[in-house]
């Protein structure tokens, strides 16, 4: 993040402190889902991608996904503080994956494909890890690519309604001032006869 104005730290507070507000009730479904239906705890992961991808989408700025999704994990504490730190953790692994594909541009282009493919990585990332940590053979074939699929399908879902509820925010013209541009790549330096023609 290059500019910390108090706006732009209240509006990730704001969007945070939503999220985490749905974090806290969906920590209360964690555990009934995964001792009934296991195979379905990727559709649960999906409600972590959604400060993230609020804040990315209005502010195009560095680090605004890190930074609401911490603050969505602290939030959830008001909800779930048994689960405090799962919440934080959760926040702040998946506010990192989403940063990833714009840090790469070095936080210089915004477009929606870029967001839809940190979901896809994240929803892979997530959803391998957990079933590495249960081990492999744990469900049988078929349930494993539902599980996958849920991993990467949910994150997508979010994402695009995120973006949506994003405009709509971003229409009020509550966010101006504090946004960065959607694409603020340089364009690039013509050479070769052409450019020495036209100079």
């Amino acid at each position: 993040m290059t500019s910390l104005s108090t706006r732009l730290l209240l509006t990730c507070a704001a969007i945070g402190v939503a999220g985490g507000m749905v974090f806290g009730v969906v920590g209360y479904l964690h555990p009934i889902v995964l001792l009934t239906a296991p195979v379905f705890y990727g559709a649960l992961i999906g409600v972590y991608f959604f400060p993230g991808v609020v804040a990315q989408s209005l502010l195009r700025r560095g680090g605004v996904a890190l930074l609401t999704g911490t603050i969505a994990g602290l939030a959830a504490s008001a909800i779930d503080p048994v689960n405090l730190w799962r919440h934080v953790g959760v926040g702040l692994l998946i506010g990192a994956l989403q940063e990833l594909p714009f840090l790469l541009t070095r936080y210089r282009y915004w477009k929606g494909w870029v967001f839809a493919l940190a979901a896809i990585v994240a929803g892979l990332v997530m959803g391998g890890s957990v079933l590495l940590i249960w081990g492999p053979g744990y469900f049988p074939p078929a349930a494993e690519i539902l599980y996958i699929a849920l991993f990467v399908l949910t994150p997508l879902l979010v994402t695009w309604l995120a973006r949506l509820v994003a405009r709509g925010v971003d229409s009020t013209g509550a966010a101006r001032g504090v946004q960065g541009e959607i694409d603020r790549r340089r364009p690039r330096e013509r050479t070769g006869p052409l450019a020495m023609a036209t100079a």
